[in-house]
């Protein structure tokens, strides 16, 4: 299962590590919001390296359905609900900053993008409700939107729409391979396949403030940037105030037109539609039926649905690329971007960008620099703070409930079910070893056995059979069938089902 971004992306070539090599900032991740931060910082003079674990793009900036829109759905609506007006407008002002930014890099530097008009749309009353919360949302942070009664160019009837013209949809592999040509022009490195594991705040042989250390060896650095995702440093507690949520996309050879908007259901299940351009052909993209990460028995099955759905909506559809993402939805329905914790004065990181990845992460890029070089936006200082409102605490109350229950869940139905034979081909079970909760899957004609509690928090992982992986629901950590980390903010691999959690 490869995206369409992924299959058709450029060489990206790594450059050397350098152990105990010493750096101005150190950028953790090579999505758009660590290559976007580390081009920014790299042209002010810093000496920057970006450490990867995995490949370039890899996770969510590799995966994403790359709309750059500042219409997001019901996006707006949750943020005045949870804060002012204001915040509002400085997250409109963020966005369209960080929109302007990129398209005039992409333009710049011959990246092709296509300028499209974004529509969110409902198909029940309750939906049409919705977009008349977001068309007020909208109009709070002056937004140019039209809200209609149709959409023509969809295949089925809607209840109504919300219009926003010239926005755009990119290819993000290509904008990425861009940024790190920029970062190499300014003198900054990209190292691929070194895993950060910690970040100390000692000096060390390099003369730095910082020392990072990765499963590698260590570098030294005045500022540090988490850029992965969320931050893989428990100190900030931001696992305990994000829900990760994993979505899926395929995309499609049709039989009749594409349409050339960007959409997004306000109902659920979600739709997303937008089109690309692959082999000389238009593909339709169509994405949604995000969950909470491991909390569905079959995620499989969400993609089956999203076939099934398309095939019946746009007759003679045919699927070509397959994949799904993993995002962060804040408590409090802002991104968290700045200090990892009151006490971390030189670590940054940015999370909780609720599946609007491309422009909040040029937005964060912008921040973060600017914090970095005493020049943040003026629009940063309203909405980049620590701020828990009554309905963020009843949010993040609920969703630790959530959390807690399905730790007692999970161990309880884990310690009953006893080794059996290896289960078939791409499936997965948990069951009892050694009075410890183990997993065993079959992938590729190999049957594995790892600890199934997550090295996180303790949480009992969940066989994915979609991706092949064990996930947990706790937090959102990732791991191959072989117990390699994947995703998420568990920083050590799975052990053997003896080792329990390590």
């Amino acid at each position: 299962m490869v995206s369409l971004w992924l299959d058709s992306a450029p060489q990206i070539p790594s450059d050397p590590f350098t152990a105990e090599a010493g750096y101005d900032t150190v950028v953790v991740g090579a999505g758009l919001t660590g290559l976007g931060t580390a081009v920014l910082l790299a042209r002010a003079g810093h000496r920057v390296a970006v450490l990867e674990a995995r490949s370039t793009g890899a996770v969510t900036t590799g995966n994403t359905t790359a709309k750059v829109s500042l219409l997001q759905g019901r996006k707006l609506s949750r943020i005045l609900a949870h804060h002012s007006p204001q915040a509002v407008r400085s997250y409109v002002a963020a966005q369209r900053e960080a929109q302007d930014w990129l398209l005039g890099f992409c333009a710049e530097h011959a990246v092709a993008f296509q300028h499209r008009d974004a529509y969110s749309y409902a198909t029940t009353d309750k939906g049409a409700e919705t977009l008349r919360a977001e068309l007020h949302a909208c109009t709070v942070a002056g937004l140019d939107v039209e809200l209609n009664s149709a959409a023509a160019e969809l295949p089925f009837a809607v209840t109504g729409a919300l219009k926003l013209a010239h926005q755009a949809q990119i290819h993000p592999m290509h904008v990425l391979a861009a940024l790190v040509r920029e970062l190499r022009t300014h003198g900054g490195v990209l190292a691929e396949r070194v895993r950060a594991t910690d970040v100390r705040s000692k000096h060390d042989a390099t003369g730095r403030r910082l020392s990072v250390h990765t499963d590698t060896g260590r570098v030294g650095a005045d500022n540090v940037v988490l850029a992965t995702g969320i931050p893989f440093l428990n100190r900030g507690g931001h696992f305990s105030v994000l829900k990760p949520q994993r979505s899926y996309a395929v995309a499609f050879q049709t039989a009749g037109p594409v349409p050339a908007g960007m959409y997004l259901s306000v109902d659920t299940p979600t739709r997303s539609l937008r089109s690309a351009g692959h082999n000389d052909r238009e593909l339709l993209i169509v994405g949604g039926n995000g969950h909470v990460v491991g909390r569905k028995e079959h995620p499989k099955e969400q993609f089956e649905d999203l076939v099934r759905w398309t095939r019946s909506t746009f007759p003679g559809a045919e699927p070509t690329h397959s994949w799904s993402a993993q995002d962060y939805e804040p408590a409090g329905a802002l991104p968290y971007v700045g200090r990892l914790s009151p006490s971390d004065q030189w670590i940054q990181t940015a999370t909780g960008f609720d599946k609007w990845g491309m422009t909040n992460a040029i937005a964060a890029a912008l921040a973060l620099s600017g914090q970095i070089l005493d020049g943040r936006p003026e629009w940063a200082q309203d909405l980049y703070k620590v701020r828990i409102s009554p309905t963020d605490a009843a949010s993040t109350v609920e969703t630790n409930a959530a959390v807690g229950a399905r730790m007692a869940i999970g161990w309880a139905e884990a310690m009953v079910q006893s080794a059996g034979s290896p289960p078939p081909e791409g499936q997965g079970v948990v069951y009892r070893s050694h009075g410890k909760p183990a997993g065993v899957s079959t992938v590729g004609g190999v049957t594995r056995r790892v600890s199934a509690v997550c090295t996180h928090l303790g949480g009992i992982l969940e066989w994915n059979d979609a991706e092949c992986s064990w996930d947990c629901p706790l937090h959102g950590s990732r791991f191959s069938p072989e117990g390699s980390r994947l995703e998420g903010p568990a920083v050590r691999d799975l052990g053997a089902p003896e080792a329990g959690a390590g």
